[in-house]
């Protein structure tokens, strides 16, 4: 943690409104990324990003400054949207993209902007399969680089568990993408045939 955000921290749990402003936008970004991930859309994933920071604003005294400020407000923003999927059963993930929609970088050429978005849509596409729980193991460990023990604090589990969550995710999603690859292969060989009879 750089200086600068102890100090906020500090200040923060001080009741200092403009230090936590400071944390806001320090974390915004990958706060809003996590939950757009989780939910699916981008409506949802602003009203889950300021659910977060009111619920961590209100829980600072509670924060312990021996850990990883990120790894406890990404915490709270996983178990919020786990929570908001069991409540609402709303689909997990976008079906258009997985990034958080971004402008396209301008020298990227049309067809390389295509695929990028046909890879994101087959990711996300593969990442529904999965349940709320192990999709939040996979997103902070492979987009996080989050480690087990953090992703065992931030959801509440062993690290045992997370382990054999992740390993029974990379073998589901394994199957899954095969599965697909293979239909793609069947549908694009039965669109040759009709066209070449």
């Amino acid at each position: 943690m750089h200086s600068a955000e102890q100090d906020w921290l500090k200040r923060a749990r001080k009741g200092d409104d403009l230090a936590f402003s400071n944390l806001v936008e320090a974390y915004h970004r990958p706060v809003y990324n996590l939950c757009y991930r989780m939910l699916g859309n981008a409506g949802d994933a602003e009203d889950a990003a300021q659910e977060t920071f009111i619920r961590a604003y209100k829980g600072l005294h509670r924060f312990d400054p021996s850990r990883k400020f990120s790894t406890w407000l990404l915490s709270i923003a996983s178990n919020y949207c786990i929570d908001q999927h069991r409540r609402k059963k709303l689909p997990t993930f976008s079906y258009d993209a997985l990034e958080t929609p971004n402008l396209p970088e301008k020298t990227m050429g049309m067809e390389a902007i295509m695929m990028q978005e046909e890879k994101q849509a087959q990711v996300s596409e593969l990442l529904d399969t999965l349940g709320q729980k192990d999709k939040a193991a996979v997103v902070l460990r492979y987009w996080y680089d989050y480690s087990y023990e953090e992703i065992a604090e931030s959801l509440s589990m062993s690290v045992s568990a997370v382990k054999s969550r992740l390993h029974r995710a990379r073998k589901e999603l394994a199957e899954e993408w095969i599965a697909s690859q293979e239909s793609s292969m069947a549908r694009k060989r039965t669109q040759y045939e009709q066209s070449t009879a």
